[in-house]
């Protein structure tokens, strides 16, 4: 499987290319090319006018090819380049999708008492300001205080298709927190039940229902009264890392709400910086990384 990877400065990913050695019709070349991947992606390479043969861009499914010529497709990559909008941070830009980075403190979506200073109305005027009838869609959330890599889906095609199979489409969500002290054992996995009270604390769930919620972690670096964690999660559930970090005995640095004493730099110590998926269309895995703010790291200054 092919791989890109997205800061926030676009990389092209490798083309491939083939040679005809007898005469076929295209897509069924590609086909024989390509026999571990899905025929709609395949597909999707014409329609994205990814293949080319001879140096030309061809889109027909039965365009004749010849012994000796020359078929490369080539990168889904960013059709999109410019931020137009300032505090919206972009990370990547297709037809399909619009990866950004969330500053800590701005909601992902609305509420009833915010509805302007949001990720979802920001990415919203930022393709409208490019056609008056574009649209943004929620895919995930990230809590309000939590920075990082956030996605938003253009079309709401694409918005149930990474919704209804998020789990088996985000391939890696990884996050690093500064926490208190430094968890015990210093690596390890978290598995257990979440529940929410209806002021919307979450918590361990010892006995009954409860939505499964799974956390890997490890401590990366001990300074002082912190720890610096890498943390990826097999669920999302509501403050999940939040929850686990606090049942360690060592909550998020700046996380009042669960048991976090201090707030060294007046932020929430958490921080989703890598998301690698599988793009809806093509079946390449991307990655999209969002480097940890330097305020946030001066916290371990602090320890």
């Amino acid at each position: 499987m092919s791989r890109t990877s997205f800061a926030n400065k676009n990389k092209p990913q490798r083309e491939t290319v083939f040679t005809v050695e007898k005469p076929c019709g295209l897509l069924d070349f590609l086909y024989e090319m390509q026999p571990s991947r899905p025929k709609g992606k395949v597909k999707s390479e014409l329609e994205h006018k990814l293949v080319s043969v001879d140096g030309k861009i061809v889109t027909k499914f039965n365009y004749p090819l010849k012994s000796g010529q020359q078929v490369k497709i080539g990168a889904f990559v960013p059709r999109y380049a410019k931020n137009d909008l300032p505090g919206l941070d972009i990370i990547y830009e297709d037809d399909e999708l619009l990866v950004i980075n969330k500053p800590a403190g701005m909601l992902a979506i609305a509420t009833e008492k915010e509805r302007d200073m949001t990720a979802y109305h920001l990415a919203m005027e930022y393709v409208r300001g490019r056609n008056s009838h574009n649209r943004i869609f929620v895919v995930h959330r990230l809590d309000r205080d939590t920075s990082g890599v956030l996605v938003f889906a253009k079309n709401e095609a694409i918005k149930l298709t990474l919704q209804d199979n998020w789990d088996k489409i985000a391939v890696f969500r990884g996050y690093v927190a500064v926490t208190e002290g430094a968890p015990f054992p210093e690596e390890g996995r978290i598995e257990n039940k979440l529940r929410e009270t209806e002021s919307h604390l979450v918590y361990e769930a010892k006995m009954g229902d409860g939505k499964l919620a799974v956390t890997n972690y490890k401590v990366r670096k001990k300074c002082g009264d912190y720890a610096l964690v890498d943390v990826n999660i097999e669920t999302g559930r509501k403050n999940q890392i939040r929850v686990h970090m606090s049942g360690l005995g060592c909550p998020i640095a700046g996380d009042k709400k669960y048991g976090a004493g201090t707030n060294p730099v007046r932020r929430l110590c958490l921080h989703a910086n890598r998301l690698v998926i599988l793009h809806p269309y093509t079946g390449e895995e991307m990655t999209f990384e969002a480097p940890v703010p330097k305020k946030m790291l001066q916290a371990l200054k602090q320890g």
